[in-house]
C-alpha cells in the first residue's frame, strides 16, 4: 500500500496543486519517504477536507476508499504539528535519531517554495521543523551512534553472513543516487575493497569514487545488471524505478554463491516501490529483505537512543509553544501592519510639520537624529499594543483574549475605516 501511495520527488509539486485544486484545501504538502506518506494540509473544514483527501488518495493509487482506510492514521492541529516535528527530529523513524528524513523535510520545504499553495502556514511550519531537527541533534547528540536506512541495511547483511567484514564478499549495488551513495560508503566502512556498482550513468559513480580512499568501485551500466549479479554474494538495489528489476525466473538462472557464505544469494532492497519482486523469496539459493526486516539490525542501540530521544521531548514541547504562538498571530497580522501604517502616517506628518517651522534653525546634521528620535518614540509607543496583539504561551494569554485585544484596538484607533499611506523614509 505504501508503494502505491508514494509520491515521486519530481511529483510532489504537481501533488501539492492538485491538493489545494480540492474545494475545502487550502494549503498542502506532501512527505513521502521510503517508510511514510504522509499529506498534511490547512483546511476550511476538517471533515470534508479529510474525505476530498482520502479520495484523492485513493486515486492516486488506484485503491478503493475502503481498502486504504485501514492503513491510514489522522491528526489535527498540535497533534500534526507534533508529529511533523518528531519525524523531523528522527524521533518517528525506522532508525531512531537517523539523519536522513531532516533532509527529507527539507526538500519538501525546497518543493513547496515552488509549488502553488505551500502557502505561509506550511512555510512556518516545515521551517520550524526543521530548525527543530537541527537542535535536537546538536542538544542531545541523538544521531551519535544512530544509523541511516542505508547502514542499517549494511548491518542487516552482514549479520546474515558467516563473517565479520564485506573485504572477501562480492558485492553488486544497483542505483547510485542518494541512497545508493550512503550503501557504498557504509560498505567500504564494513571493509568492502571492491564495489560493482550499477546506474544508468557513470558520473554519479565517478563522483562518490573519488570521495572514498583505498576503494575500488567498477562501474557497470543497467544493461549489465544480470551478469553482475551472477557474480555477487551481496546485491543492495536502491534506485526510484517503479517496476522490479528482479524477478524469480531471473534469480533462477544465477549460479550459486559459495558454501563458505552460506551458499545464499542476498538481496537487500531498500527501495520503494520495490526493485526486489516478492517471489524472489520463493527461490531456494536466495534470500529477500526489504524495508521491513531492517528492524532487525536496529536493536542492538536502540536502548541507548531511546534515552536521548526522552532528552528531545522538552525541546519538541518549547517548539510546539512557539509555532503555536506564530500560527495564532496570522489572525492578528492584518491589524498589527494597519496600527503600524497609523503610526507611521501621523509620525511622518508631525516630522515634516516640526522641520518645516524650525526651518534653517535646525542644522541639516541635526536631521538624521531628529528622525530617529520620532521612530524609537514611536517604537515605544507601540509596544504594548503590538504585544498584546501577540498570542503567546509564555504570557498566558489565550487566542480568545488575542482577538479581543485586536477588536478593542481596532474601534480605539478606527483602523477599519481609515486610510494610511505610508511614506518610505
Amino acid at each position: 500500500m505504501r508503494e502505491k501511495l508514494a509520491v515521486p520527488e519530481a511529483e510532489c509539486a504537481n501533488a501539492i496543486e492538485e491538493l489545494c485544486g480540492l474545494n475545502h484545501v487550502v494549503e498542502a504538502a506532501v512527505l513521502s519517504t521510503c517508510n511514510r506518506v504522509e499529506v498534511y494540509v490547512v483546511a476550511l473544514s476538517r471533515d470534508r477536507a479529510l474525505f476530498e483527501v482520502t479520495e484523492w488518495m485513493a486515486k492516486k493509487s488506484g485503491t478503493d476508499v475502503s481498502d486504504l482506510k485501514p492503513h491510514l492514521f489522522v491528526l489535527r492541529e498540535s497533534d500534526a504539528t507534533q508529529h511533523l516535528f518528531r519525524v523531523s527530529a528522527g524521533l518517528d523513524s525506522l532508525v531512531l535519531g537517523e539523519g536522513q528524513v531532516l533532509s527529507q523535510v527539507k526538500q519538501v520545504a525546497t518543493i513547496g517554495n515552488g509549488a502553488k499553495g505551500f502557502g505561509k502556514i506550511m512555510t512556518l511550519l516545515f521551517n520550524r521543523a526543521i530548525q527543530l531537527g537541527k537542535e535536537v541533534r546538536t542538544k542531545t547528540n541523538i544521531s551519535s551512534g544512530a544509523v541511516s536506512i542505508s547502514a542499517s541495511a549494511v548491518e542487516l547483511a552482514l549479520s546474515k553472513l558467516p563473517v565479520t567484514t564485506f573485504r572477501s564478499v562480492r558485492v553488486l549495488v544497483v542505483g547510485a543516487g542518494k541512497t545508493g551513495k550512503l550503501v557504498i560508503k557504509h560498505l567500504a566502512a564494513k571493509g568492502s575493497k571492491h564495489i560493482v556498482v550499477v546506474n544508468r550513468s557513470e558520473q554519479k559513480v565517478a563522483a562518490i569514487h573519488k570521495e572514498l580512499k583505498g576503494v575500488e568501485l567498477i562501474y557497470k551500466p543497467s544493461t549489465e545488471m544480470l551478469a553482475c549479479a551472477a557474480e555477487a554474494d551481496v546485491v543492495f538495489t536502491c534506485t526510484s524505478s517503479e517496476k522490479p528489476l528482479f524477478l524469480k525466473e531471473q534469480v533462477e538462472t544465477l549460479p550459486s554463491v559459495s558454501e563458505s557464505l552460506g551458499g545464499l544469494r542476498l538481496f537487500v532492497d531498500i527501495s520503494v516501490p520495490r526493485n526486489v519482486g516478492s517471489c524472489v523469496s520463493d527461490v531456494g539459493s536466495a534470500r529477500l529483505y526489504d524495508v521491513d526486516d531492517l528492524k532487525e539490525a536496529m536493536e542492538a542501540n536502540m536502548e541507548k537512543r531511546r534515552r536521548k530521544a526522552m532528552e528531545a521531548e522538552p525541546i519538541i514541547a518549547e517548539n510546539l509553544l512557539q509555532f503555536e504562538d506564530a500560527f495564532n498571530s496570522f489572525e492578528t497580522v492584518p491589524t498589527l501592519k494597519k496600527l503600524r501604517s497609523y503610526a507611521e502616517t501621523i509620525r511622518a506628518e508631525e516630522l515634516e510639520k516640526c522641520l518645516s517651522k524650525l526651518g534653517a534653525d535646525l542644522p541639516e546634521k541635526l536631521i538624521p537624529e531628529v528622525t530617529a528620535l520620532s521612530h524609537r518614540i514611536v517604537k515605544k509607543l507601540l509596544q504594548g499594543p503590538i504585544q498584546h496583539l501577540k498570542c503567546s504561551a509564555s504570557e498566558h494569554r489565550t487566542l480568545e483574549e488575542t482577538v479581543e485585544n485586536m477588536h478593542v484596538i481596532n474601534r480605539v484607533y478606527s483602523l477599519d475605516t481609515q486610510e494610511f499611506h505610508v511614506r518610505a523614509e
